[in-house]
């Protein structure tokens, strides 16, 4: 018997009990060894669970037990998950889990801590929910160089976006989302766009083996997008969506979010609703998309379990491939403002604006909508992009990165 232990009894926690349980007999015929829930740390008590006599309040009981072997983390939040991460990777325990807060931020150490202890740091439930995407680009793409990786990333905004394209304004669309139980009351973290930066860092990380900060990246959330960004898109034959952006540029990396136009012909355009979608694109096998439930009790929960299987399938192996992630310095971080894509410029429809457009980006395709004129430009930096704007004379309602 292998035990394990849960470190929060949330949505994903007890996700994560439920499939141990409900799929105990496919896992023991998988792995030829059975896989128990021992204890599980919460501050809460659970009466009507059928583990909640497994709950305690205090976590020297799971750090103390010799017999619990895998520690699945999923409290959220930096602290004390971080602490409680460390204490169970120092004694010798290997940990799962579905914190992105903390793999974005403590990753390279954790990683480096397990390899010291002779234990694993799995987290593939951390980007992605249920969708398999960190260990097929740790183990299936190893004989790759990854060039770039883009993805929807945050299931909250998809549908909120889904929505938009529907017809419902943002306001309408999130608190749609909040009745579906897709946003929560502050749903800030999502719309704003600081979920999709935890997460992208973490691909960054295991395309380049450099962590970047989720707090030094450009991130612009969906807060500003309206009804007339969505026609201009459909207009100009694409789709508006929140995308995770990372490549490197030289010896350096960038990493980003912000909403950009998806032009009809990429797969990440029509995926709706609450579905995630990531592309990689790599020097060997060319792009490769990963899709599927991105959030959800049950989906990542079985990301969760899957890393336990991995783990529990290689006990007493050495060497087993693991990720290896550097702490970003400055100098790895590429300057935002020479970054260099399309853009779509919206401006106010005002007298003259056509020759004012073509006098300072020369010969586009412009559409009008909803009283704006809007076209896609070529490539140009951040700062070649903000000084074209100025130098037409015109209102901007809005420039929308596109995606190539």
């Amino acid at each position: 018997m292998i035990y394990v232990a849960i470190l929060g009894f949330g949505v994903v926690g007890s996700g994560a009990a439920q499939v141990l349980a409900d799929n105990a007999a496919v896992i023991e015929k998988n792995l030829g060894k059975k896989v128990a829930v021992k204890r599980i740390l919460d501050l809460r008590e659970f009466p009507d669970s059928p583990f909640g006599h497994l709950v305690t309040h205090d976590f020297n009981d799971i750090l103390n037990d010799k017999e619990i072997t895998v520690v699945a983390e999923m409290m959220g939040g930096s602290h004390p998950a971080y602490d409680f991460t460390k204490a169970c990777l120092e004694a010798g325990k290997h940990v799962v889990t579905s914190n992105k807060e903390v793999v974005a931020r403590f990753g390279d150490e954790l990683l480096a801590l397990a390899a010291q202890n002779g234990v694993r740091y799995l987290f593939e439930a951390s980007v992605g929910g249920g969708i398999p995407v960190i260990r097929p680009m740790t183990n299936d793409l190893a004989s790759n160089q990854i060039e770039q990786v883009d993805g929807i990333l945050n299931g909250t905004t998809n549908y909120i976006l889904t929505e938009m394209i529907g017809g419902a304004s943002f306001d309408a669309a999130l608190k749609q989302a909040q009745a579906n139980g897709y946003a929560e009351a502050n749903p800030a973290a999502d719309v704003e766009g600081l979920d999709a930066a935890r997460k992208i860092v973490i691909l960054a990380a295991l395309s380049f083996g450099t962590l970047l900060s989720p707090d030094k990246i450009h991130c612009e959330g969906i807060t500003s997008l309206t009804l007339a960004d969505v026609a201009v898109a459909k207009a100009l034959g694409c789709s508006l969506k929140l995308i995770g952006h990372t490549e490197r540029i030289g010896k350096k990396v960038l990493a980003m979010v912000s909403p950009r136009m998806v032009p009809l012909a990429c797969p990440l355009s029509g995926i709706s609703d609450v579905f995630n979608g990531i592309l990689v694109d790599a020097n060997m096998v060319g792009k490769v998309m990963f899709y599927g439930a991105g959030a959800g009790k049950l989906p990542t929960a079985s990301a969760v379990v899957a890393d336990i299987i991995d783990i529990v399938s290689h006990l007493g192996q050495a060497d087993v491939r693991a990720p290896h992630f550097t702490a970003a310095t400055d100098a790895d971080y590429a300057d935002f403002n020479a970054y260099t894509c399309r853009s779509c410029f919206s401006f106010a429809n005002e007298s003259g604006a056509a020759a004012r457009i073509a006098a300072v980006f020369g010969a586009v395709n412009t559409v009008t909508v909803d009283g704006r004129i809007a076209f896609i430009a070529d490539a140009m930096t951040e700062q070649e992009a903000a000084a074209k704007a100025a130098a037409t004379g015109l209102t901007l309602a809005a420039r929308i990165r596109v995606l190539d």
